[in-house]
């Protein structure tokens, strides 16, 4: 059971929702919320999993080594508390491992060999996108969460996932600048390359641009790599420097 101050209550949430600074290290936050989550719950071991793209789990941080193992364990053996909140998007709420051999027939001897007695899972989790799930062992008997302290380590998950959601849309963001701007730049060499043969070669722009992709589709080379060579060395290019063409 936490007994954690409503001022360092504050000050951890305001610490993971500290995400958008230019140094913003995906690993070290997953790793800095398996330690507040574990500071919160008062727990021994806090493991956290994240979805890949093809929706597979993947250990991603702990709060110690022995998570990693419990949360791989799982994942291999397709079972657990943390795949029961990934699929589900529901709290697996103060579950005895001795007793939940029926539930996860692998998992749960597996943990209680290992010293383990109770489990939270939260889900990680916008609205219904669900992207992983975070794990609370205990070793102790006993709860480790109050009812009145569930709701605040899964707002700290959903503050968590919030965060995720943010850093993937910003990288996808960052590779469509990217790419938008590598276009921006290939259109206007493309430009320079249309009026350099159409004053080489007499003929009107959109012919200029004909000749340079039907030369670019004969040779297997890309449009942008014929322009650039165009513009740079057009001698490399015979076909198009012959004058009079």
């Amino acid at each position: 059971m936490t007994t954690v101050s409503p001022l360092r209550l504050a000050k951890v949430f305001v610490e993971v929702s500290d995400t958008l600074v230019d140094e913003f290290d995906l690993i070290e936050f997953l790793h800095l919320l398996t330690m507040r989550a574990a500071e919160l719950a008062d727990a021994n071991v806090v493991g956290l999993v994240l979805a890949n793209q093809h929706g597979q789990l993947q250990f991603m941080a702990g709060s110690r080594e022995e998570a990693r193992l419990l949360e791989l364990f799982q994942i291999q053996n397709d079972e657990g508390p943390c795949l029961d909140a990934f699929r589900t998007g529901v709290t697996v709420v103060d579950t005895d491992l001795r007793s939940a051999a029926t539930r996860w027939p692998q998992f749960a001897p597996h943990a209680t060999a290992a010293g383990f007695r109770y489990v939270y899972a939260f889900p990680l989790r916008l609205r219904a996108q669900v992207i992983g799930a975070l794990n609370v062992f205990g070793v102790d008997d006993g709860r480790l969460l109050a009812d009145d302290d569930i709701p605040i380590v899964q707002a700290l998950a959903d503050l968590a996932s919030i965060a995720i959601l943010q850093e993937r849309f910003m990288s996808r963001a960052d590779e469509l600048t990217v790419q938008l701007q590598s276009a921006l730049n290939s259109r206007v060499v493309i430009e320079q390359a249309k009026g350099a043969i159409a004053q080489s070669s007499g003929v009107t722009v959109d012919e200029a641009f004909s000749l340079i992709r039907g030369y670019a589709r004969s040779k297997n080379l890309r449009l942008v790599d014929v322009a650039r060579t165009i513009v740079t060395d057009l001698a490399a290019i015979p076909e198009f420097a012959r004058p009079g063409r």
